[in-house]
């Protein structure tokens, strides 16, 4: 995409979404329902040396335009159904990925975006859509500054208590606004509460969606403390590791502030913080 096509574009967004206000949804990290969540341990923290990773390129995640004369969106390719979601990234490396649900919220993601700019950093943010609906011009920095982004259901309820037909309209949903304000559909679910069942599996692939969990939480959702948060990621860093955080769902000013120290001490440590390619 030309320079001035992804400015006109990414105006167009900012334009569109300065009257929104400002919105946020709960997470944890809990089985539930008639079908068991998949959990799994950190792995062992693994020591490196003193490094820096490169200057980011522009990103490959860019808007595009969606409206005009521009053709119809294909639909997406369904992928084969998983029985588990994916707990790590491929270890190439000492490659990690960052990632932060539930958002994004005008008080902590700015903040969260502001500090991986800093460092040049990517993460992956998974969304709710009725945080998108209110915040899009959040997201359209997102793509701007080539962070991935997935879908993270329309309202953040345990899927495992609902019918089909409710899971398939709280992902589709999600999923088209996320393509409006995005400029591409997600490729990525994480189901709330990290509470799984057949059915989030199936619409998801149906979707072209690949589910991903996660390797640590930090539990940040419990607010156990900014010292707690950082000695949970440096302790458990380790090639392949997916972090997970939050930019929402209550205060999140102890993940903000405990991004500014452990972010640096993972670059310092000689990881790499990246996104997924277009398929794992």
């Amino acid at each position: 995409m030309q320079k001035d096509q992804l400015f006109t574009r990414r105006r167009m967004l900012l334009a569109g979404a300065a009257v929104l206000g400002a919105a946020g949804t709960a997470g944890l990290v809990v089985a539930g329902g008639e079908e068991e969540a998949v959990r799994t341990a950190a792995p062992a923290p693994v020591p490196g040396p003193q490094a820096r990773q490169a200057p980011l390129r522009s990103s490959a995640f860019r808007l595009r335009p969606l409206t005009g004369g521009a053709p119809a969106r294909p639909a997406p390719r369904r992928l084969k159904v998983r029985t588990e979601p994916i707990f790590r990234i491929p270890e190439h490396g000492r490659q990690m990925m960052l990632t932060f649900d539930d958002g994004p919220n005008p008080d902590y993601t700015p903040h969260i975006l502001d500090t991986l700019a800093k460092h040049d950093v990517r993460a992956m943010f998974f969304l709710c859509g009725e945080c998108v609906e209110v915040n899009q011009h959040l997201v359209a920095r997102m793509a701007e500054e080539g962070h991935v982004v997935g879908n993270h259901t329309w309202t953040h309820p345990l899927l495992t208590t609902l019918d089909r037909s409710e899971i398939k309209s709280e992902m589709e949903r999600t999923s088209h606004i996320i393509e409006k304000t995005y400029g591409e559909l997600p490729q990525w679910f994480r189901a709330p509460y990290g509470a799984w069942n057949r059915a989030a599996f199936q619409l998801g692939a149906e979707m072209g969606m690949e589910p991903m969990a996660w390797t640590i939480d930090t539990t940040d959702w419990d607010t156990p403390g900014t010292d707690v948060i950082i000695d949970r990621v440096e302790s458990g860093a380790a090639p392949g590791v997916v972090i997970l955080s939050h930019d929402a769902g209550g205060d999140r000013s102890q993940t903000v502030e405990a991004i500014q120290e452990w972010l640096p001490y993972l670059l310092d440590s000689g990881y790499h913080l990246t996104v997924p390619n277009r398929r794992l």
